[in-house]
């Protein structure tokens, strides 16, 4: 872990370079993982066919591959598309900006591509609030045969003192203390549930029969489905389970909703559910989706992003996080505005990324919850009118004049 403009990429493509060089066998492979695969190409490839030039035996430009004069072969790749990295071997790996993964991307892809050969890994990046890098941090300083440096600009003297002075004078406290300080302490900068998460409740939160369960629904593009399943017990959200996946089909995740064994009272789903495709024979999801799990099938109202922000914050106060939905509660952790780099300031629009379908459910969450409760709220047997603020400006007007 160091701060920015330490040199952390050059030194790992040196060592990845090193090792390749003097590992053992022909058939050695090493990777460098980044969050993007755009990212790794931008960053890492025009060092690694720098450093590898005088031993290099072929350069791969579209597959980001560098064949060394030993056999040994060093290999992009980004953690967005993980499947092309799934069923391969390596003997050392890199995961640059490691707490920019997808949780879940090191324990079912990365890790078991280390198995066969006993592989080595090393987790790079600076602190982006507590998350999954934080929690390797952890792990390092509490296992004995594993290797930690910490490198604060502080203590580093790579950057000169006046760079320093003048970067803490224009950043915030809380940019320079994440960017140049390792802190992990530091706010998370433009994300849109900050305070609220920080104060989140995590534990161990159980399934109670007696109470019906509902889940929320984000589709996305490629067919990407999270989902969260909850219950609302004494104006409390208990969220028991959390789902992501991408690429299966609409029978495969019905399954896997079915099979959790929770006694159901609807399925919210996005306003989109409804439209119609030609890949699915005309069908919408949410026709798709009935043929597997019922009527129990809900469309969340159209609103804003903005207005489903708003919503989940102040629903977050009155939820209990299961401990298991770590992925889910760590995409609500980093879901963030996007930065205009022209204004140098955070837009109101989200940033897309791997928290985009996550955050998006738990906003279907918040929304079907609210509307819920206003139904609750409204007098029964009675008609809701509709009134403008000119109206009612009038309509006081009038009365205040009566009293005259």
């Amino acid at each position: 872990m160091a701060h920015r403009r330490a040199g952390k990429t050059v030194a790992a493509i040196c060592d990845l370079l090193r090792a390749a060089l003097m590992g053992k066998g022909e058939m050695t492979s090493y990777a460098y993982v980044a969050p993007f695969r755009s990212q790794a190409k931008s960053v890492a490839w025009d060092y690694l066919k720098h450093f590898a030039s005088t031993t290099a035996a072929g350069i791969n430009e579209s597959e980001l591959t560098v064949e060394l004069v030993n056999g040994a072969k060093i290999r992009l790749f980004g953690a967005d598309n993980s499947d092309a990295i799934r069923g391969l071997g390596f003997d050392g790996m890199y995961c640059d900006e490691y707490g920019d993964f997808k949780p879940s991307v090191w324990g079912s892809v990365l890790r078991p591509t280390l198995s066969s050969s006993m592989g080595w890994a090393v987790f790079g990046g600076t602190p982006k609030g507590k998350n999954q890098f934080h929690d390797i941090y952890k792990v390092a300083q509490s296992t004995p045969d594993w290797f930690l440096l910490r490198l604060p600009a502080s203590e580093s003297g790579l950057l000169p003192k006046v760079e320093l002075d003048a970067a803490r004078q224009q950043l915030s406290k809380d940019q320079y203390d994440a960017e140049y300080e390792c802190s992990f302490d530091a706010a998370l900068l433009g994300a849109f549930y900050g305070t609220e998460m920080r104060e989140a409740r995590v534990g161990d939160v159980e399934y109670q029969p007696e109470h019906l369960v509902f889940s929320a629904w984000d589709l996305g593009y490629r067919d990407d489905t999270a989902i969260w399943f909850y219950q609302t017990i004494r104006k409390e959200i208990h969220v028991l389970d959390y789902y992501a996946v991408s690429g299966a089909s609409i029978e495969e995740i019905a399954q896997v909703v079915t099979d959790k064994g929770y006694r159901y009272e609807r399925h919210y789903l996005p306003h989109d559910a409804r439209a119609k495709t030609l890949a699915s024979g005309g069908k919408s999801i949410i026709e798709q989706l009935g043929k597997f799990l019922g009527p129990k099938l809900a469309i969340v109202p159209d609103l804003s992003v903005q207005d489903g922000i708003q919503a989940v914050r102040m629903l977050l106060p009155r939820v209990w996080f299961n401990s298991r939905c770590d992925e889910g509660i760590e995409a609500l952790r980093q879901y963030q505005r996007e930065y205009d780099e022209d204004k140098k300031a955070f837009r109101q629009t989200p940033r897309h990324d791997w928290t985009s379908h996550p955050a998006d459910a738990f906003r279907m969450l918040a929304v079907a919850y609210r509307s819920e409760m206003m139904e609750e709220l409204a007098p029964k047997g009675k008609t809701l009118q509709t009134i403008t603020m000119d109206e009612l400006w009038a309509h006081n007007e009038d009365r205040r004049e009566m009293r005259i």
